[in-house]
């Protein structure tokens, strides 16, 4: 009971967290509100939804409308505090680092569930955290985050790769969720401090 009222803790906190995040970039392109909403609701849903499909299972969304509502509240919330958004530039990293961290619990979560093995469940993790930043880059026409430099989709592989060991040292399930996704937070958070970025493919 414990553990299924986590995960739905997770899943709406890092919808929020993705559909802001979004709603945020969105907003510094001027799109108008029907645009911003658009791009936070695939910012939220994008990676799950392509876990589903690989997953062969109905996309999550479509079997619960709340997560449309919630990318309305989401809306709303970057409507009525804006200014206050805008003046904290870390707003979009916050937000976005909150997303991707839990996602990647969802992912590897649902694909242990479905009874692949732990290596399927870190790459689903890493699909779902990562893809929906991705569709969310090409629709506000920027190159994707996953293949810049940043620390990325190498975030969501080292998170899995942790929740991997806690499975293997027996911890209890909520150990391996919660330090998935503090491994996650906390490598974004020094990839920042200490300017840590893969290294670029160079032709010449």
């Amino acid at each position: 009971m414990m553990e299924s009222t986590l995960l739905l803790i997770i899943e709406i906190v890092g919808t929020i967290a993705f559909a802001i995040s979004g709603i945020r970039l969105a907003a510094a392109k001027k799109f108008d509100w029907f645009g911003a909403y658009i791009v936070g609701l695939v910012t939220a849903i994008g990676g799950g939804t392509l876990r589903d499909i690989l997953l062969d299972t109905t996309p999550f969304w479509m079997e619960n409308g709340w997560y449309l509502a919630v990318t309305g509240i989401s809306l709303a919330y970057v409507i009525m505090f804006r200014k206050q958004l805008v003046r904290l530039n870390s707003t979009f990293f916050f937000f976005d680092t909150i997303g991707l961290a839990l996602f990647v619990v969802i992912g590897i979560q649902k694909t242990i569930a479905f009874g692949y093995p732990m290596w399927v469940a870190v790459v689903m993790g890493t699909i779902t955290g990562a893809f929906g930043g991705v569709v969310r880059d090409i629709l506000i026409n920027e190159v994707p985050l996953i293949f810049r430099k940043d620390v990325y989709g190498t975030t969501c592989i080292a998170g899995g790769l942790i929740y991997w060991i806690m499975i293997i040292t027996g911890a209890s399930p909520v150990i391996q969720q919660l330090t998935c996704a503090a491994t996650v937070i906390l490598i974004r958070l020094l990839a920042v401090k200490y300017n840590w970025s893969i290294p670029v493919l160079r032709n010449n």
